[in-house]
């Protein structure tokens, strides 16, 4: 494979950075009992076959990596689309995978160009527009020509605008915590540029991975099998593709920041489940927000029914006591919601 000359000079500035400034963030340098994965997470197990979608996407060869799982038992002859945040993967929808299938369902769980073990290209513009249609191509391969579309986080603003651009192959919206149902900036988020997201990016550790998965995804409690999530994010950083990872992840907080979607749910003409956890406080930019601007952001608990108010036919669904991750936190609550969830929107829609 031919090393670009961005991603080679990359690694010889990171040889020549001192030791402590590798190992400043207490794992960056990873002791033998902590994983290193590859670029593209070689090395994490997916808990399903991984295949590739291979497309030409802004003058370069792409692959799209997802899963196709096949329903357990009788088919229901529905299709779920399932895409994943932006500290996330394919992978960390296992649980509902497997919730999805035993219910006759088939699922497709893809990961997004730039995210996990698809291709990570030094250069792409990012666009959530881009991603949708990406993904819709997906679909086409497989020859889905319906289906449910459930994004959670990053994925929540990625599934709204996928249904805003293909309401016809939309079946459902169901939308778990998804991030941008304010405007950051309208709100006072100071701009970021991509340089700073890559510096700040680039220092990504499993400590401070961890302490924010507690207090945001996980409503300050802790269990220890969170904690293959936190390795599956931390084990890219502490390998060769550091640099390229923290470079993707600069690039998609940009394009988060400045492609609100809390401006269009109106616009939605699907039946939409929108499935909070009263307890998330995520918000983009909040760190380096002045502290009045912080006082506004992340409340999730009236961001659900507010946002719900302004979709045509939704149905909202609340866990007054967890987190940004419900679906990771309290599986089976979060199971039996969107199942009932489901059903009633079919009756929404007059299914």
């Amino acid at each position: 494979m031919q090393v670009s000359s961005w991603y080679r000079a990359v690694l010889v500035c990171m040889l020549c950075l001192p030791l402590q400034t590798l190992a400043a963030d207490g794992d960056s340098a990873a002791s033998d009992a902590e994983p290193v994965y590859g670029p593209r997470l070689e090395g994490f197990s997916y808990p399903h076959n991984v295949q590739f979608y291979r497309f030409k996407s802004q003058r370069q060869q792409l692959e799209m990596a997802y899963m196709d799982v096949a329903p357990q038992g009788e088919a229901n002859g529905r299709t779920a689309v399932l895409l994943h945040g932006k500290n996330f993967c394919g992978a960390t929808w296992e649980g509902t995978i497997e919730a999805l299938t035993q219910r006759g369902y088939r699922v497709i769980a893809p990961d997004q160009i730039g995210f996990c073990k698809s291709s990570k290209p030094e250069h792409y513009q990012y666009s959530l527009h881009q991603l949708a249609r990406n993904t819709h191509a997906l679909l086409n391969q497989l020859d889905i020509e319906r289906a449910t579309i459930m994004g959670h986080s990053m994925g929540g603003m990625l599934a709204t605008r996928y249904a805003l651009m293909y309401p016809d192959t939309t079946e459902q919206l169901v939308l778990v915590d998804p991030i941008g149902l304010e405007d950051w900036k309208a709100k006072g988020v100071p701009y970021h540029t991509v340089d700073q997201w890559f510096e700040s990016t680039r220092r990504t550790s499993a400590k401070g991975i961890r302490n924010y998965q507690k207090s945001t995804y996980y409503a300050d409690e802790w269990q220890p099998r969170y904690d293959k999530w936190v390795q599956m994010q931390a084990g890219m950083y502490r390998g060769e593709g550091k640099f390229i990872n923290a470079w993707s992840q600069a690039k998609t907080y940009e394009m988060i920041y400045t492609q609100p979607i809390v401006h269009e749910f109106n616009q939605l003409q699907v039946p939409t489940l929108l499935m909070i956890g009263d307890q998330d406080n995520t918000a983009i930019g909040k760190a380096f927000s002045p502290p009045e601007v912080q006082q506004q952001l992340g409340h999730y608990d009236q961001l659900g029914p507010e946002i719900a108010s302004r979709i045509p036919h939704a149905l909202l669904i609340q866990f007054p006591e967890l987190g940004h991750s419900p679906q990771i936190q309290a599986p089976e609550e979060f199971h039996q919601a969107l199942f009932r969830g489901l059903e009633e929107l079919q009756e929404i829609d007059g299914q």
